[in-house]
């Protein structure tokens, strides 16, 4: 999450002109960037949940970027947040 909002800002701030600029950049294909720039479309909340999980030092990531993909192609916030508890509820609470 703060790789897509850092990736954000730097288009918002004109300091990269394209998005294959910004895949080049970060060092990532450009359907990664599309990837990570999706999780821009989550609802701020959520943003801001993801941006504070506690940090795991081994063993598998609780929650994957993977797994927010579908959750953030949703449009409608409201959507978002049942399907983010959803997960959250089935990949054990992270707090």
């Amino acid at each position: 999450m703060a790789l897509a909002i850092h990736f954000e800002n730097a288009m918002a701030s004109g300091r990269l002109r394209s998005q294959a600029d910004l895949a080049r950049v970060g060092q990532v294909t450009r359907a990664r960037l599309s990837q990570i720039m999706n999780l821009c479309n989550l609802a701020p909340d959520l943003q801001e949940e993801l941006l504070f999980l506690k940090p795991y030092f081994s063993g598998r990531a609780p929650l994957t970027e993977r797994q927010i993909r579908p959750i953030a192609a949703e449009p409608n916030w409201d959507k978002q947040r049942r399907q983010f508890k959803k997960l959250i509820g089935s990949a054990g609470r992270t707090d």
